[in-house]
């Protein structure tokens, strides 16, 4: 796996804007408009303590996680589909080129008629992964380097060992690409879908409730609380994907380093 470095500076740069974000509340003078990190801090450590704010943290989580796997193995198997009979290819492109392009304020509506407010973070993630997820592993299987391929059909080599030795390898950078970008939409899109629909006990409702009570420190701190989320959850999903990955993952590191 690639060496992480740098870490002095990414905290002199993350220190550099803390110290900004307190000058400019300082400035502002406004708990209102602007809270300083200190108040943040401070509003985020009594969260810690607060029962509701782990049961919320388990709700949306584990609902947006639920929504991101659901579109990962469908965005997998249906862009593989479509790699072996490309006439699936062309049948699912318009409703993948929709799932695209439609706001998802628009599919929050009407999610809500459909699964409720409870669901609406699975739905919601699952839209918004699903397309990235398939268009890459299409792209990723296509990418798979054709003299391989050649010599596994003329020594006839099984089609689950193709997978495993040249298109698993193909398919890793970008699959990880997909990911990196599809982890932060899909959390960010489910939490602005919990904010619309304010089901009970979610993050959602406590990004809510923050703004009709004015207690912006409340609000940075969830939002700090997202963040941090975001963080974990992309470390560990890249981390499964380069172990699924194996050797081809170390090559592509390799690879992109020279």
């Amino acid at each position: 796996m690639p060496k992480t470095h740098g870490w002095p500076k990414k905290l002199l740069l993350i220190l550099f804007w803390i110290l900004i974000w307190q000058i400019c509340s300082m400035a502002v003078k406004s708990q209102i408009l602007l809270v300083g990190p200190l108040e943040t801090l401070r509003s985020f450590s009594v969260q810690l303590f607060l029962p509701d704010f782990w049961a919320a943290l388990g709700f949306s989580f584990g609902r947006i996680c639920l929504g991101f796997f659901l579109a990962f193995f469908a965005g997998l198997v249906t862009g593989a589909c479509a790699y072996w009979k490309p006439l699936i290819g062309e049948f699912l492109d318009p409703p993948i080129q929709f799932m695209k392009s439609i706001p998802v304020a628009s599919f929050v509506i009407l999610a809500l008629f459909w699964t409720g407010a409870e669901n609406l973070s699975i739905f919601i993630s699952f839209i918004v992964v699903y397309p990235m997820i398939h268009v890459n592993t299409l792209a990723g299987l296509l990418s798979a380097d054709p003299k391989l391929l050649e010599m596994a059909r003329i020594f006839r080599v099984p089609v689950w060992k193709q997978a495993v030795y040249i298109y698993r390898g193909a398919l890793y950078p970008y699959l990880k690409s997909a990911c990196r970008t599809a982890l932060g939409m899909g959390l960010k899109s489910g939490i602005a879908a919990e904010v619309i629909g304010v089901p009970d006990g979610s993050i959602g409702e406590g990004l809510y409730l923050s703004k009709i009570y004015l207690d912006t420190a409340d609000l940075f701190a969830w939002t700090i609380t997202i963040i941090l989320i975001s963080v974990i959850f992309e470390k560990g999903i890249l981390l499964l994907l380069y172990l699924a990955a194996g050797k081809e993952a170390e090559y592509d590191s390799v690879k992109t380093e020279n």
